[in-house]
């Protein structure tokens, strides 16, 4: 790709992100982010805890604590606390279908928005849709705990698995950058599907990587940004007070929307410009217009 061309992209971008009103959409899903962000962890600690590993939900939060406001983390454990009960069984077998409703919604409105990013409407029924996000709330979170395990076992992990399978010194020496390249990796293929499946568009899954890559990369540097910010420059506990680490939650939430929407504007901008119009995974009927989406503001 030639230098003007690219930069023919950021600007074309750039112009889509204000015509769409990206942010806007950002500052509503970090809403619905907040909303099925509990749910979600509670089914992850309820799972978690049938594991032969101790601690691992506790080590998972310190480890989101790298990414995340400090503060957060702890209003996150201070909820935990509270709506997580020692009746696992309980838990699993009654409240486990309504903590996965809650925290799919999320991705159902993940949805909606990355349909706004490749211009193209919704017109799949809400059968076809809720189902797809419950599956993608499953399949996202399995990608995403493998590469945080990958994280937290460590590199001594690496000389434990090469004398279980032979594996040789120089897979021990490389260990320790491999599972970090492994991680990464699990968690690009996991933004890469939310691309691939969640807009009511065909593609194919190897156009999904440029945007999957710029959002990862875009968060990593975002959320260590936002960490220095809260930790040295705001002052959120002089002027909210006690709702200082819900905002700083927020905020967090908002920009985590925000790349994954500027990576969804990225790939359909790409699209574009090879010419490759993406079709419709659900034809419109006749009373819906062919022509193509219409957006309000759109020229």
């Amino acid at each position: 790709m030639r230098i003007t061309e690219f930069e023919g992209i950021l600007e074309r971008t750039y112009n889509n992100v204000q015509r769409k009103h990206t942010l806007q959409l950002a500052a509503g899903l970090s809403y619905y982010f907040v909303m099925s962000l509990f749910p979600l962890l509670i089914v992850f600690a309820a799972s978690v805890s049938y594991l032969p590993v101790p601690n691992l939900f506790d080590a998972a939060l310190a480890f989101a604590g790298r990414f995340m406001p400090h503060d957060s983390v702890g209003l996150v454990k201070a909820v935990l606390r509270q709506v997580i009960t020692p009746e696992r069984g309980k838990f699993l077998s009654f409240g486990i279908l309504g903590a996965i409703w809650a925290a799919s919604g999320g991705f159902s409105s993940l949805m909606a928005a990355l349909n706004v990013s490749y211009d193209v409407p919704e017109n799949r029924p809400f059968w076809k849709t809720r189902p797809l996000a419950i599956g993608l709330t499953f399949l996202i979170g399995i990608l995403l705990v493998i590469a945080l395990a990958l994280m937290l076992v460590g590199p001594h992990f690496g000389a434990w698995l090469a004398a279980k399978v032979a594996l040789g010194r120089v897979f021990v020496i490389a260990w320790p950058y491999l599972r970090w390249s492994i991680a990464l990796a699990f968690t690009v293929l996991a933004m890469e599907l939310i691309y691939f499946l969640a807009p009511n568009v065909h593609q194919r899954f190897k156009h999904t990587l440029p945007g999957a890559a710029i959002a990862v990369l875009g968060w990593i540097v975002l959320s260590w940004a936002l960490g220095i910010y809260f930790q040295h420059f705001a002052k959120l506990n002089k002027t909210y007070g006690t709702l200082a680490a819900a905002i700083a939650l927020m905020v967090w939430l908002y920009w985590t929307a925000f790349v994954i929407l500027l990576g969804g504007e990225i790939n359909a901008e790409l699209l574009e410009r090879d010419g490759r119009r993406p079709s419709l995974k659900q034809a419109p009927s006749s009373k819906q217009d062919k022509s193509g989406p219409r957006l309000e503001g759109a020229a």
